[in-house]
């Protein structure tokens, strides 16, 4: 689908992948095809393509949204741009947005009503089957829609609506976490990697890990606790889209990025920019299934607010290498790393960390065990990692090929609200800079 960028005279294609990785057609045709003939033109040769692969939300729109703002953001910057084609007079981009099945995670919560009239859960009114039905829906397209797996969520969301400050798990909450486990396949060894392994998963101790963390006891109310009761399902669904992220990313979006690079013998650069889970597809896209191997190294990656492993790339940060340390230590990125975190992120800063570990955060010197790429940046890759504060638009990084580099944007990205915070608010020129400083230090 090739969509005109609003506000420019430029226009990027938006290619879909289904959960599996699988390429889904427009009209019968296949957007890759088309990618892979624009690039062996030899009329006005393409120089560089862009990857921007969204993580937060899942539908087409929405992928748009996500995709117009970051682009368009990236296409202001003339500056920039004027300064690329001085470098480089033949430059020429293809812009790619790479949509995939993702849901947001951690924003799940029970109504305080069912009508809207009624006082709320701590004035004892309950929300209406239409509002519960609705949560189901929510957590069956995140995590899984099979009919046991929603007969599963119906039976944990209505056991949370119903209880009071209780919170211990019955018997048939219990059970029905062990249907969705299996209909999610959450126990394959598919699943690790970046999601990790899930093995001594236990519901009961997700909700008192949650319930310990978000409160003191002395005002937790049962709004608390009816929402902590939640908190396995919010873990199951942040696994399960981890999961995809990783497998859309080394299967779907790694076959297309090695199409296009055997599609011409010109030596074509290639720029990878993931947001949230989007981190994960655009790293397990370099990577690739089994770490095929790339035509040549891709020339720079981006990762805003990653919602994957600060060790992720690490060599033995955590006693083992990261899942995806091949990247760095076979050179699969010519040119920079950069990463964006943010003390305003809430999804990154909060909730990561919580449906990430299954117990007690454990601390490795100044890093936790259990957090993300958007609150720490990339750690356990020295000597090569860079610890940086984000500047105005005429900030001259001077980045350095090979190099990684985290970069407090804590300054820029802090607008939002609710749980997540500010983990969407990346399209920002001062952010934008940084991606074409990177792109700069590649050629």
């Amino acid at each position: 689908m090739r969509v005109n960028l609003p506000g420019t005279d430029l226009s990027y294609y938006l290619i879909s992948f289904d959960k599996s990785g699988n390429e889904r057609s427009e009209d019968g045709a296949m957007e890759s095809e088309r990618l892979c003939g624009l690039l062996a033109a030899d009329a006005e040769p393409i120089t560089d393509v862009f990857f921007a692969s969204h993580g937060w939300k899942g539908d087409v729109p929405a992928a748009i949204e996500q995709c117009n703002k970051w682009m368009g953001e990236m296409a202001k910057m003339a500056v920039d741009r004027q300064a690329i084609r001085a470098k480089d007079p033949t430059f020429k981009a293809l812009l790619v947005g790479v949509h995939w099945p993702s849901q947001p995670w951690g924003e799940e919560s029970i109504p305080a009503s069912g009508d809207g009239g009624g006082a709320g859960l701590l004035g004892g009114a309950s929300p209406g089957d239409e509002d519960v039905d609705a949560l189901v829906d929510q957590f069956a397209e995140s995590i899984s829609s099979s009919v046991p797996a929603r007969e599963a969520i119906d039976t944990i969301v209505r056991s949370a609506v119903e209880r009071g400050g209780e919170r211990e798990l019955g018997a048939d909450v219990l059970h029905a976490y062990d249907t969705l486990l299996r209909e999610a396949d959450l126990w394959s060894d598919e699943t690790a990697g970046p999601s990790g392994h899930i093995e001594n998963w236990n519901a009961q101790d997700v909700v008192n890990t949650a319930i310990d963390v978000t409160a003191e006891p002395m005002t937790l109310g049962i709004a608390d606790i009816k929402d902590a009761l939640l908190s396995p399902l919010r873990q199951l669904s942040f696994w399960t889209m981890k999961a995809r992220a990783k497998t859309v990313g080394e299967t779907g979006v790694a076959g297309l990025l090695r199409a296009l690079q055997r599609s011409t013998a010109r030596p074509v650069r290639f720029h990878l920019m993931g947001h949230s889970f989007g981190c994960i597809v655009s790293s397990a896209a370099v990577a690739g299934r089994n770490w095929e191997p790339l035509v040549r190294p891709v020339n720079s990656v981006f990762l805003v607010q990653g919602a994957l492993s600060l060790w992720s790339y690490s060599t033995l940060g955590m006693g083992e290498p990261g899942y995806f340390e091949r990247i760095v230590s076979q050179g699969r990125v010519s040119g920079p790393i950069l990463t964006t975190w943010s003390t305003h992120d809430g999804a990154v800063g909060n909730l990561y960390p919580l449906a990430a570990r299954l117990a007690r955060q454990v601390v490795m010197v100044a890093y936790p065990k259990y957090g993300g790429v958007g609150a720490f940046g990339l750690q356990g890759v020295s000597p090569i990692a860079s610890e940086i504060t984000i500047g105005d638009v005429n900030a001259t990084y001077a980045f350095e090929k090979s190099k990684v580099y985290n970069i407090d944007a804590s300054d820029v990205i802090r607008n939002g609200d609710g749980i997540s915070g500010a983990h969407s608010d990346i399209a920002h020129p001062e952010v934008a800079h940084a991606a074409w400083q990177a792109v700069m230090a590649s050629m």
